[in-house]
């Protein structure tokens, strides 16, 4: 096998790799979930990833 066919393969697998995750991506279906993540920072319903309510983490007392 020469180095030109694993380069030749190598090439061909990411394209498809980003070609799906640009399928994915906008894909229609999406958009009111992406919509709705990308206001996740400007919450204030005081609701965190750990689950135990605390909003006060990185605010100095």
């Amino acid at each position: 096998m020469d180095i030109n066919t694993v380069r030749s393969a190598v090439t061909v697998v990411v394209m498809v790799a980003f070609f799906g995750i640009l399928w994915w991506a906008y894909r229609p279906g999406h958009k009111a979930r992406f919509e709705r993540d990308a206001m996740l920072p400007f919450d204030e319903s005081g609701d965190d990833a750990s689950g135990n309510g605390d909003t006060s983490k990185g605010t100095r007392p």
